[in-house]
């Protein structure tokens, strides 16, 4: 068994994680909250876009934007991979990484080559020590996502699908369901699937008008998809952003409170050191007595 100091300066050492991990815990959950408003706040915009969207691409079947058409031949793909900066945070990168591999093993073994642009931190590392082809990259995004810093990343992606460079883009990223459960996301984002820009009945009455379109169409529906698709890049990332939170607020607390039975159990060995300790004295004193 050890010495009493030893465990004492054990037991200091837990103490002092733990007050670490439950300052960290407070933060992330404090910083979830944040998170949670900025991801639901953004669904709106996203939602009317793709409704916009939608209508006018049923409403000029003349024009067909290169975002709707599916095609084939190029045996290229590309893939936008959102990650966290930091760590800290569970199984969270694990999760969505284990399953951008089994997606990029697919993509390989049908032939097709694939080119990745990595947002965070975390994705960006992996995927330079797997080798992968990385064509694009941002990281250090802070607690708040802002689009500016995202769309030039995404760009290289987007010009790559524009120029048939690629027949299809993924997007890789963390859904937030609820504080407890997150869940890794590898979904198609170019071309656009139909049940992407499905409209429902009542979305149909709502958006029936016709437009006035200035200069022209062909322009509108351009600049118009390409914000949508921006729009369901930054959502993701949002999302991502609320997922790492929530995840790390539950490893801190698991943290905390493996720390608190810990330093329990080190008290008890504690005690039960003292106590022997003292016991071998008074039974000292006692032969010694008998002795004289």
């Amino acid at each position: 068994m050890a010495g009493s100091k030893e465990i004492r300066t054990k037991i200091k050492s837990v103490q002092n994680t733990r007050k670490i991990t439950k300052a960290m815990e407070m933060v992330a959950a404090s910083k979830m909250r944040k998170a949670q408003e900025r991801m639901r706040a953004a669904r709106p915009y996203a939602d009317k876009v793709r409704n916009i969207a939608a209508h006018m691409s049923e409403a000029n079947p003349e024009y067909r934007h290169p975002f709707l058409i599916k095609r084939s031949g190029s045996s290229k793909a590309g893939m936008i991979v959102v990650t966290t900066d930091k760590g800290l945070c569970g199984g969270l990168n694990t999760n969505i990484l284990r399953a951008v591999v089994a997606k990029l093993k697919e993509l390989e073994a049908a032939g097709n080559k694939v080119q990745v642009t990595a947002i965070g931190n975390k994705g960006f590392g992996f995927m330079n020590r797997m080798g992968a082809t990385l064509v694009s990259h941002v990281i250090g995004l802070g607690d708040t996502p802002h689009l500016e810093k995202l769309i030039g990343a995404v760009k290289v992606q987007l010009d790559a699908y524009e120029k048939g460079e690629v027949d299809s883009v993924y997007l890789a990223y963390t859904r937030f369901i609820n504080t407890m459960k997150q869940e890794a996301v590898v979904q198609q984002l170019l071309p656009l699937t139909s049940d992407k820009l499905e409209q429902s009945a009542e979305e149909k009455r709502a958006y029936s008008w016709d437009y006035i379109y200035e200069p022209d169409a062909q322009t509108v529906v351009d600049e118009l998809l390409v914000r949508y698709v921006e729009a369901l890049v930054y959502q993701a990332v949002a999302e991502n952003m609320a997922s790492e939170q929530s995840a790390r607020m539950v490893a801190m607390k698991a943290a905390s409170d493996n720390a608190k039975n810990v330093i329990a159990e080190l008290q008890l060995s504690y005690n039960k050191a003292r106590q022997a300790a003292i016991t071998k004295e008074l039974s000292e004193i006692v032969s010694g007595a008998a002795a004289v």
